[in-house]
């Protein structure tokens, strides 16, 4: 699958191309978590009965490759990176369809990480033809600083929807709920589908009014976040 454009632009709107793909997010400076020797994705919310997929229940999954650019919200894009796992499409029809609650129409599916950071897409959006769950990135096993063992991509979405150390999937019939508490909540409040390609940055501004506040964060949070890399902790290794 070849790279997304729109328009025959390479960049979607507000996004600048780095060097390299840097370990960025709201865990700072604490390193990546600790991985069980019995790992596995667990499946709940609107089933009706707990599953879980180890890795080697995902490798006889059929396996895809993409081509795909990483965007953060911030404003940075990692380009032309390779990811090879399982389709989420696959994973849906193969694993979680047959034992959804059909008294409960899901809509939403959460993906939650070992680091505790959770994500909610619709349906719609995590069935898409690009969505996968990853475990390989050009051709490696992932490092710990980029989402070990596993982790979700969704190229058309903000990085944020792209949950690393992918530990649990939550299938709901609600998306969000609440609002942003605290001011710090409310600036950087999540739109609830965060499209890329319609700057859909924020939950309630605009994406180009919030472009040079988040594009003000890169320096300090890229720099807070390589403290915890996992070069920098020799105890934590990836697979």
């Amino acid at each position: 699958m070849s790279i997304t454009t729109r328009h025959g632009l390479r960049m979607p709107p507000g996004q600048r191309p780095v060097e390299g793909f840097p370990r960025f997010g709201t865990h700072l400076h604490h390193p990546p978590p600790e991985i069980p020797p019995d790992h596995a994705i667990e499946v709940g919310g609107a089933v009706t009965t707990a599953v879980s997929m180890t890795s080697a229940d995902l490798a006889r999954l059929p396996r895809c490759e993409i081509r795909a650019d990483l965007h953060c919200v911030a404003g940075w894009s990692a380009v032309d990176l390779r990811w090879e796992g399982v389709a989420f499409e696959t994973v849906f029809r193969e694993v979680i369809e047959p034992v959804l609650d059909r008294s409960a129409p899901v809509t939403h599916v959460a993906f939650v990480g070992l680091d505790g950071h959770r994500s909610v897409a619709t349906l719609e959006d995590a069935l898409a033809a690009n969505v996968l769950i990853a475990e390989n990135l050009d051709g490696r096993p992932l490092d710990a600083d980029h989402g070990a063992p596993a982790r979700l991509v969704s190229p058309s979405q903000y990085g944020f929807m792209s949950t690393k150390h992918l530990s649990r999937i939550e299938m709901r019939t609600t998306g969000r709920t609440g609002a942003p508490r605290s001011l710090a909540d409310r600036l950087l409040e999540e739109h609830p589908r965060a499209r890329v390609w319609e700057e859909e940055r924020h939950g309630s501004l605009p994406g180009q009014a919030v472009r040079p506040i988040y594009r003000l964060l890169i320096p300090p949070i890229r720099y807070l976040s390589s403290l915890g890399r996992q070069s920098a902790v020799p105890e934590q290794t990836g697979p």
